[in-house]
């Protein structure tokens, strides 16, 4: 850790003494995203008293300030967000707040809050779909310089500033207790961009006595590539994970991904893709009223971390958003197809299907198949900065999904969602 922490201060010294080299023009800008969103769903998620259908609206709106000058620059990003009608009238907090220095070389620095997205946002992203969405209090420093990009970020975090004790970390602002990242990109071809990324983690599980300081570190590592040529499109993606979970078991999980799209014609696109994410094995569900202990000796379930799980998983969050009876996970395949129609600059259609299964066979169920799903989506821009969309998703689940959910026996889930968002800005100004 001291020589991690050395190679920062080092690169930091370097940054401060040569950003000042930078001949930037300065510049401020105000502007806004502004989004409410309500959302209608029936059968989606475990019933309560009987009730599986849900009705609410929400809002999230985030006001960024963002300065730059000679080699410096900064943002400050206020956020209020809430469900409408909520008994604590909604939540202020700080969306981003962030400084860095950069330089001509290439050289970059950047410290405070802020949000982390690489490649297609699978295992880091901001998940901007939530309400809270994905922010890091962390140190982010690197290099880019023409075709290649090199990122190293650190986060510790702590739960309080402790004038004495050591450095338990629980129920905090962010899930882990360290974390450190280096990610490589490189585009050997104007058609083509490769990844290659190393994510360690270390997690902390909660005890009775706060004295203890035991931190067990789990790593991610794999690659990512875009290759598009002309009117086509091909992602792909591989990730493993090692180490120990914060219960100390021993991680052996992976997941791979692959994506093709294609421009039909200049008003009509095609999109396929499948991905699988390994399961635990011996994976099962406790019968009603049970505790549900087995004995676990390793993790097989792959965790996305800090991936953006709405765009990938099935639009209605079943998966690696809300969890499963036993408190494992069975893994996920996915497969789907689907199409996105443009009839005018303002108006947009699109269509998938998905095929949904487990990664592993799930006890007591006598299929993989978690069930069908189609979602249908329209948006629609009758100004600059202004969008209103809308989509309706409907699965039809099997038995193991009624198993794995507790969902009703009719096995017809719904959802429906309408979304207004703004994004205004308020005042810009650059010499």
């Amino acid at each position: 850790m001291k020589k991690v922490i050395s190679l920062f201060m080092g690169l930091l010294c370097t940054v401060l003494a040569v950003a000042q080299t930078d001949t930037l023009n300065p510049s401020f800008h105000i502007n806004a995203t502004m989004w409410s969103r309500g959302e209608i769903r029936d059968g989606a998620l475990p019933a309560e008293n009987g009730v599986d259908y849900a009705m609410f609206l929400m809002s999230n709106n985030v006001l960024r300030f963002d300065y730059a000058y000679k080699g410096m620059e900064a943002r400050i990003a206020p956020k209020f967000f809430g469900v409408w009608g909520a008994a604590q009238s909604g939540s202020l907090a700080i969306d981003e707040a962030w400084f860095g220095l950069k330089h001509r070389s290439g050289l970059f620095f950047r410290v405070g809050r802020q949000k982390i997205e690489y490649d297609d946002e699978r295992v880091i992203g901001s998940d901007d779909w939530s309400m809270a969405a994905l922010t890091h209090d962390a140190l982010k420093a690197g290099l880019e310089r023409g075709k290649h990009k090199l990122h190293f970020l650190f986060a510790f975090n702590q739960n309080n500033e402790n004038l004495n004790g050591g450095t338990y970390y629980v129920n905090g602002g962010q899930v882990y207790k360290s974390m450190q990242t280096l990610w490589y990109h490189v585009d050997p071809i104007p058609q083509l961009g490769t990844s290659l990324v190393f994510l360690n983690t270390g997690m902390q599980l909660p005890v009775e006595d706060k004295s203890e300081n035991i931190v067990e570190y789990q790593q991610l590592f794999g690659a990512y590539a875009d290759f598009h040529p002309k009117d086509f499109r091909l992602q792909a993606s591989y990730y493993r994970q090692t180490g120990r979970d914060e219960h100390a078991l021993p991680i052996h999980a992976w997941m791979y991904s692959a994506e093709a799209d294609w421009q039909a014609r200049p008003k009509l696109a095609l999109n396929a893709g499948c991905f699988f994410m390994s399961g635990d094995e011996y994976f099962f569900v406790p019968p009603e009223g049970a505790l549900g202990l087995t004995l676990k000796k390793e993790v097989r379930g792959f965790n996305p971390v800090f991936g953006s799980h709405h765009e990938f998983y099935g639009a209605m969050d079943f998966f690696y958003v809300t969890t499963y009876y036993g408190g494992n996970t069975p893994g996920l395949q996915d497969y789907h197809i689907g199409i996105t129609w443009e009839p005018a600059k303002t108006l947009e259609f699109d269509a998938t299907y998905h095929f949904l299964a487990t990664g592993v066979k799930v006890r007591d169920a006598g299929s993989k198949v978690l069930g069908h799903e189609v979602e249908l989506n329209v948006g629609w821009k009758p100004y600059d900065g202004v969008s209103v969309k809308a989509g309706y998703s409907f699965m039809k689940g099997t038995e193991t999904m009624t198993i794995l959910k507790r969902t009703s026996e009719k096995n017809r889930l719904q959802w429906g969602w309408l979304m207004l968002t703004v994004t205004p800005e308020f005042f810009s100004y650059k010499r």
